[in-house]
């Protein structure tokens, strides 16, 4: 059974724009995906549907094999946890540990549970020492990370990201690719992200979804999606700078396997190196 699939998936927004067109999305258990595309691609729409922000114009999405309806979206909040691109959205308490708290009290748990929990989830995102900080008064990557926390203490199997890159800086980023690997990795959490940075990529997903003008056009794996260069470019988008070099690298004669991630290259090219020497 998936966590989250979608079937025929369209949404018309007010005014007859028409933001998904028919699209079928999977997300399989332990999985980190992501979701690349071109500004208004409609990676932001899709998400909205994941936790029922946002109900379809027509097309099903099954939370754990389950319809969204009204009578299960609080059960489904709680398994399909959702990170905005503007991380201010989410963050309103004076401090770090309330903020995080919220949610969790917010289900009725007692102070006991929700302690431990705001612990849990402080220490998963690393940022236990921001505790009692004014979240307002912290950099982009913390307020970050301290929204994925807020959502993590509410426990859920899938979280969501939107963009959680955007207006970082490289630090920021660095530090937010090694939260997500994290939770995947560590605590089976499957993630979920969209990007139109299709850099980040190889180091953060294990599949990836391509969407263009509210559809799906392109799903496989990062070796499969990226050796489309004429998809990607139909679409607007370009490979990672990795591959973009090996390549460059194989026509000039160099016997150089495809590499996507920074330690594949290397490894790569000290092969190729040492077989010539």
């Amino acid at each position: 059974m998936h966590l989250v699939e979608t079937r025929d998936l369209s949404y018309v927004y007010p005014g007859g724009v028409k933001g998904l067109d028919a699209v079928n999305f999977i997300a399989e258990r332990n999985s980190r995906i992501a979701v690349i595309g071109a500004n208004g691609a409609g990676k932001s729409t899709l998400f909205k549907h994941f936790n029922g922000i946002l109900r379809p114009s027509s097309g099903t999405v099954l939370i754990h094999g389950e319809p969204v309806t009204d009578q299960n979206i609080r059960e489904v909040r709680k398994f399909v946890g959702l990170v905005f691109q503007n991380a201010d959205d989410q963050i309103f308490s004076p401090t770090v540990e309330q903020d995080v708290a919220f949610g969790p009290m917010n289900l009725g748990l007692d102070g006991e549970t929700v302690s431990h929990r705001v612990d849990e989830a402080l220490s998963m995102v690393g940022i236990e020492h921001l505790r009692d900080r004014v979240p307002h008064h912290l950099s982009g990557g913390e307020k970050k990370r301290v929204a994925i926390a807020g959502v993590i203490a509410m426990e859920p199997q899938v979280l969501v990201l939107d963009e959680p890159t955007a207006g970082l800086d490289p630090q920021g980023v660095k530090d937010l690719i090694g939260v997500i690997n994290t939770l995947a990795r560590r605590y089976g959490i499957t993630v979920i992200f969209s990007t139109h940075d299709v850099s980040l990529v190889p180091e953060v997903a294990d599949r990836l979804y391509v969407m263009d003008r509210g559809r799906i056009v392109a799903g496989g794996t990062v070796a499969e999606v990226f050796a489309d260069q004429e998809l990607l470019t139909s679409v607007r988008l370009d490979i990672p700078v990795i591959p973009k070099l090996l390549r460059s690298l194989r026509n000039e004669g160099m016997d150089i396997g495809n590499a996507f991630t920074l330690d594949e290259a290397t490894a790569a090219l000290l092969r190729c190196y040492r077989g010539r020497e």
